[in-house]
């Protein structure tokens, strides 16, 4: 997926008004209404411009942080390549470097629209790193279901990613708590655009192998760069 990272704040703040008036223009019952305004309110704040402290935001990793090569991953949750990517050469690079302490891996979220931002905040919303990577695999093996759920309408998007969050075992409190936590929202935001300036983020998925940035590959091709990194 090749997007230009351009004018996120605004496409994220427009998010709020989309939801809303989708909501709004449905004959919605007033706790759907309700549940609209507070992502309205969400979203919106996203656009502030403000410092964002991101130092609170967790590395979400698997592997050895010990390890002598660190593999970053930038990827999308509306991604359809990544969605590719995590249900097959993923799956590879798991048993062949991940689960064997043979590399760091970290997955760092590009948000592209507001779908995939609610998507971020359900997986972290679990908290430990296995819980985010647990939803994080569900996320991606449904994604061409809840990411085009109603025909890409976002209050029925966002009913799919509950269920979600439910299946993995979070209650409809704590869903909703973090769906609209405005100030989590917005440091997730900042989080992402600090990381993608550094590392010159500009499709999905990206890969940083040993401070390197390298887009999508083949995986015989990432296994040679990560073995070469190693020193192997």
């Amino acid at each position: 997926m090749n997007r230009i990272v351009a004018g996120l704040a605004i496409a994220i703040g427009l998010a709020g008004y989309f939801w809303y008036d989708s909501m709004n223009s449905g004959g919605q019952t007033p706790q759907q209404q309700a549940q609209a305004e507070r992502l309205l309110g969400a979203a919106n704040a996203q656009t502030a411009e403000a410092d964002v402290d991101t130092s609170t935001v967790v590395e979400m990793q698997l592997g050895n942080p010990d390890a002598p090569v660190t593999v970053i991953e930038y990827a999308s949750y509306t991604c359809p390549h990544c969605a590719t990517f995590h249900t097959g050469n993923y799956k590879q690079l798991k048993a062949d470097y991940i689960d064997t302490g043979k590399i760091n891996f970290i997955y760092r979220e590009v948000y592209f629209d507001r779908f995939g931002l609610w998507a971020s905040s359900i997986a972290r919303c679990a908290g430990t790193p296995e819980a985010f990577f647990g939803i994080t695999d569900m996320l991606y093996a449904t994604q061409s279901e809840w990411a085009r759920a109603g025909g890409g309408d976002p209050a029925m998007i966002a009913d799919e990613l509950r269920k979600i969050g439910r299946l993995a075992g979070l209650d409809g409190e704590t869903l909703e708590a973090c769906l609209t936590d405005a100030d989590n929202l917005r440091t997730l935001v900042a989080w992402y655009q600090e990381n993608a300036a550094e590392d010159g983020i500009q499709s999905t998925p990206s890969f940083v192998i040993d401070g390197t940035t390298y887009n999508n590959m083949a995986y015989p091709e990432m296994m040679s760069l990560i073995d070469e990194a190693a020193g192997s």
